[in-house]
Parts: structure tokens; sequence; C-alpha cells
């Protein structure tokens, strides 16, 4: 794309409609659509753009203008892609929320963005029907297949009164284009404010660094993933799975679409890879067409990176790139060099996440859990020492939406720039790769040290009959006691009897290591509670409330805080 050309996002699609105007843009791989109705098996990119211009301008006719905000909530489907770039095409703002989170932090969410429309599928306007409170500021309201008794109009409606050359609006670099929310996992959800140019500069910073291209067929397995194929100008297969639940992915399904389409480039969790790796393993699968996968939303275990080796062809590789809602990607490292830091992982050095991306600054500061204003020198830590990641860059947003607090939180000042910080903590090595080390918010300060828990629990994970672990800490703030949740490997939870035994052999290889051999407390798990959005990251706050509870109750009953 010219870089003379609108920063509208939208722009993109009529540009692939006039270059390859027949080549399918996407391929929908599920029974039915998310209307109800007949299944939209396929769109090309002409199609696409003529349909996303019937949208924007029936939207339009409607009464939804630019800059106003549209709650879009429809499952993966063409007619979710083609909403989004309507939304983008007409200048109004998407409003895209995780339905995983629950109904609870749904409803905040909504009631926090305040959206001038809804465009939902019919339980969504069920909801608004009897939550009314929630949804005071709806002035439109689209139902994406069948309409019952609510108000408002259809999809089908809004289509039949649009035209099919409604062009994109103007829109400048910095004007909002989305909102999107975190998944709340290590926190409360925030809604992310992205502008066009952060968005087209995500596309084009994808595109260079992995060397994606026109000819790839893209499998997103996370929704929103979806709209950068088209822009890059790939085919996009929108996969047969419930993108809430990727730990219950029918790896069958997945492998399957991946042959019959040819995919070539595929993004989404650990958890689904795990899934899909161990299918393919027990079949003697390999995946040829297959040219490289990104993993990411937590570390990516070894194992699942070793499986992928004999899986792959010898030219296809794994990808891991790091970042967050608010900075992605921003660092990446591909799975043959993670497993090369594989040892200094399993002695506690953290995860490497790989070097910055052309064109993305990353520093590490003092930890601290204030605001930081303004940017200074005296912030920075020298090499090798562990602190707060920050990172700033073209892709990285500068705000929560009406969330002044958390923003003055998250960005620190730096003349006509801001910096973002993580939330991470990390270091850089002597070969200028950062590592990764764990959430700021899930340290451990003990009375001797400060304890991270990537590094901590990578040890412990070296016993052979445990799956993960997780350290959390109880107690005072600047005086915690350490404990080691264990979550065995499936069939080795131990009884009771061989638990002490279990016990003693975990806490004879944390001994060995500096960082944890003040670690002595162990507590075991059945299932860890993780994520809504990866069903990966591990919620350590839920396992911090439980593990006081437990060790209350053990004190009660033997004055002991030990196994």
């Amino acid at each position: 794309m010219k870089k003379n050309q609108t920063f509208n996002v939208a722009s993109y699609l009529p540009h692939m409609a006039e270059k390859m105007p027949t080549k399918k843009a996407v391929v929908f791989s599920q029974k039915g659509d998310s209307t109800g109705g007949n299944a939209l098996t396929h769109l090309t990119f002409s199609q696409l753009n003529e349909e996303s211009s019937l949208y924007a301008s029936g939207l339009h006719k409607l009464g939804i203008e630019k800059g106003q905000r549209a709650l879009l909530m429809v499952k993966p489907s063409p007619e979710f892609i083609t909403l989004a770039f309507a939304l983008f095409r007409m200048g109004a703002i998407p409003i895209l929320i995780d339905p995983g989170m629950g109904l609870s932090n749904l409803l905040k969410c909504i009631k926090k963005v305040e959206p001038d429309a809804l465009i939902a599928i019919p339980i969504v306007h069920f909801i608004k029907t009897f939550r009314r409170k929630i949804f005071l500021s709806i002035k439109n309201s689209i139902t994406v297949g069948r309409k019952f008794f609510w108000e408002g109009t259809t999809l089908k409606a809004i289509r039949e009164k649009g035209i099919s050359d409604f062009l994109p609006v103007e829109t400048k670099k910095d004007d909002p284009a989305a909102i999107l929310f975190t998944s709340g996992s290590t926190g409360i959800p925030k809604g992310v404010l992205y502008q066009h140019g952060m968005f087209m500069a995500q596309v084009e910073r994808i595109k260079s660094h992995y060397g994606i291209c026109e000819t790839d067929v893209d499998m997103p397995t996370f929704p929103l993933f979806a709209l950068f194929s088209a822009a890059i100008g790939m085919t996009c297969v929108i996969p047969d799975m419930d993108p809430t639940k990727p730990a219950k992915v029918d790896p069958k399904k997945i492998v399957s679409d991946i042959k019959k389409y040819g995919v070539t480039t595929s993004f989404g969790s650990p958890a689904i890879w795990n899934r899909v790796g161990e299918y393919c393993v027990k079949h003697s699968l390999r995946l040829p067409s297959i040219k490289r996968i990104l993993m990411a939303g937590a570390p990516v275990p070894e194992y699942v990176l070793k499986r992928f080796k004999n899986i792959l062809s010898d030219n296809a590789d794994t990808f891991t790139p790091y970042g967050a809602t608010e900075a992605l990607p921003i660092a990446s490292i591909s799975g043959t060099e993670r497993l090369k830091t594989e040892a200094k992982s399993r002695a506690g050095a953290g995860t490497c996440v790989g070097k910055p991306l052309v064109g993305i600054t990353i520093k590490i500061i003092k930890i601290t859990d204030d605001p930081i204003p303004e940017w200074k020198e005296s912030l920075l830590l020298k090499r090798g020492e562990k602190g707060e990641i920050v990172v700033k860059g073209d892709s990285v947003t500068r705000e929560y939406f009406r969330m002044k607090e958390q923003t003055a939180l998250a960005k620190i000042s730096d003349d006509n720039t801001l910096w973002h910080r993580m939330g991470d903590i990390g270091y850089f090595d002597k070969n200028s790769r950062l590592w990764f080390c764990g959430r700021k918010d899930h340290k451990v300060i003990t009375k001797n040290n400060t304890l991270f828990t990537i590094p901590c629990e990578a040890i412990f994970n070296r016993h052979p009959d445990v799956f993960r672990s997780a350290l959390v800490g109880i107690g005072p703030k600047k005086d915690q006691q350490p404990i080691i949740i264990i979550e065995p490997k499936k069939g080795e939870m131990p009884r009771f009897l061989f638990r002490k035994q279990f016990v003693k052999e975990l806490l004879e290889i944390s001994r060995r290591f500096e960082h944890t051999k003040d670690i002595t407390d162990v507590l075991f798990y059945q299932s860890f509670p993780v994520d809504i959005r990866h069903n990966v990251k591990v919620r350590r706050e839920k396992l911090a409330q439980w593990a006081k509870k437990k060790m209350e109750n053990r004190r009660k009953l033997t004055g002991d805080s030990r196994q």
C-alpha cells in the first residue's frame, strides 16, 4: 500500500479488490453462519469490498456517523470481518469485547464505554432487553440474524438500503479507529483505544517481519487477527472452533482445515497448538503447507516447540511474538532459536522473547508500582538487570478509554511520544535479546529477596511429574511467604501418603538454585485456573487467595505451615 494514501485502515480493501478481485478473501469452514441462515462459504476480495460498502452506507443512512462508537458482538464469520471493515470505512469506532470474560465484566465494560450503536447476534439483544440501564446510550440497534420482540432493525435490512461504492471516509493518522478490551486476566478489563495509524503500522510490521505476503493462506484462531489477513491480501480461513475456548479446540478440525485449504500461516494460543501437536504426533501427521505458526498469549512450553520441529517442514518454523493488547508485536523469536535458550530457561533465566522489531524501542526501568509522569534517563537499568519492560513505537497505543488513572499508571510522557509500561519484568542479555520473567504484579517480596514467577517456576517444572507450577506470595506486602503451587501431570496427583515424598523431591531440586532455595512451602492443585482469552495464562491472583485459605486452615489444624 502506498504511503500517501489515507490512513483509514479500511482503504486496504478497495486496493485489494482492484488488484485481485476474484481471489478468495474469506473462507468459512463452519456449518451455518452467525446470522443463523445459510452458510457463506467464501467471499472474494471484490465481494468483501462490496459487502463492506453496502453495510457501511446502510449504517450511515440509519444514522451512525463518523466518530460514533459501535459495540460489535458477532461470532467469527464473514459477517464479523465485513462489519468491522464497514465501521472502519465509515469512520465509526468498533468496540470489541471478549464475551468469555463473563456477563458481569462484559456489562461493566459496556457501561464504561457507552456505545452509540449495537450490532450483535440475538442473544446480546435479548440481554439488552432485560438490562436496559446498561445500554441506555444505544441509539441504533442492529440484529445480526433473526430479530424477535426487541427494538431496532436487522443487518439484512441495512444491506438492502446500502450502495456498493461507498468509499472509505478520510481519517487522520491519530483518529480513533477501535476500542479493544483487554481480557482482564491480570486486572480489570480495560478499553484500549487504537488509532488508524497504529493499525496500519501493525499491518506493515507483521508483513515485513514475518515475510507474509498475498500468496499466503492464513488461519487466525483469534477473530481480530482475521482483519490483518484481509488487509495484507491473504485468503483468511475462519476455523471451525469456539474462540472463547481455545484449550478445548478439536485438533482434528484444525488439521483438516489446514490440509483442505493449504494454510501457510496461522496465529493462535499455545493451548491450541499443544492439542494440535499432540494429535499430529499420535497420528503421525505432518503439515507440509505451513510456513509459520505464531503462538502468543503466554510463554510457549518447550515440549510444544519440540513437537512442531517434527511436524513442520524443514523450511518452516514456529514464532512467538511478544506484546500485549496495548502494544503488539514488539519483539519476536523463532522456535528454533528459543529451543537453543531452553537450558538457560530451565536454570531460571526466564523466557527469551527475542529482539525488538524494527521501529520498536524497548527499555528496562526500575521497578515501581507508582505512576511515572515523565521520562528520565535515571529510570534506566543496566544490561542484565531485571526491571519493568517499557516500549514506544508507532503501533503502541496511547491511552485507555475513559480510564485516566489506569492510563497514568501505564504511560510515561517523553516529549511528543509516550512509553507504555508493559507491566512485565524482564532484562536484556549480552546479545540484545529480551528475556521475560513474569508479571510485575506477580512478584513475591520476601525478607531477603524479590522473586519473579517464570524463573522460580522453571526450577520446579524440572520434576518429571510436574505439568506446571505457580509461585504466589501471602502475608504482608513486603514480607511475603513464598509458596509454590504444583499442578501435576495428568494421573500424577499424589495421594496423601505419597505427597511428602513428592514434596521432598521438589525441594531437593529447588535447593540447588540460589533464587529458589528459600521456597519451602508446597501445595498441590488439580487444574490451574487460566485466562479466558488464551486459556494459558495462569490466574495466580486466584491461586494466591486459595493458598492463603489453605495455609490458614493448616495452621489451625497442625500449627505448622508446611506440607
